[in-house]
């Protein structure tokens, strides 16, 4: 099953066709202070996070600054089968560690109260380090509106599972 990768140039979205999970881990290097857009899917890309209690409590989770520590996730959105988010990587902190953590805790915290089955969320996840000339402030509205582009929101004030640090006010593309 063929994947998609996005890529981030001067504020444009590009979709590129990537060959899959195995792919995913080709090259990968977890370098401290580097922002990482993350996206990781649902298993089977089920939407589990149509229902609004399991939405909250993953959102919740996920959000908790101490899962992410040494790191800090900048950027986030929860949708119905997919998180994306933007995450600078800590000192020491490993890029596949830490997702395995956070996926690991909002699977056992999600799954501990709603019969979502197993597993939660698919293996592996993608991960794209931010260049230098790529614009953090796109990234960010980028994700925050996904939302919107989805269809679920006119506004993405209107969905309540994203948080960043990165805007203030101006969120909207």
């Amino acid at each position: 099953m063929a994947h998609m990768t996005m890529l981030i140039e001067h504020g444009a979205m590009t979709l590129i066709r990537s060959p899959g999970y195995q792919s995913l881990r080709t090259g990968r290097r977890s370098l401290a202070h580097q922002i990482y857009l993350i996206t990781t899917i649902t298993a089977q890309r089920k939407p589990h996070f149509l229902n609004a209690d399991a939405s909250r409590l993953a959102a919740q989770t996920i959000s908790a600054a101490e899962l992410w520590f040494p790191s800090h996730c900048l950027c986030w959105v929860l949708m119905p089968d997919h998180w994306h988010g933007l995450v600078e990587l800590g000192e020491s902190a490993d890029i596949s560690t830490t997702m395995q953590r956070v996926k690991g805790v909002a699977a056992r915290e999600t799954k501990r109260h709603f019969d979502i089955g197993s597993p939660l969320w698919a293996k592996g996840f993608h991960d794209h380090a931010l260049r230098r000339e790529e614009s953090l402030t796109a990234a960010a509205r980028y994700i925050i509106n996904n939302p919107v582009r989805a269809g679920l929101v006119d506004d993405p004030m209107n969905y309540p599972y994203w948080d960043t640090c990165l805007l203030g006010d101006d969120y909207r593309l």
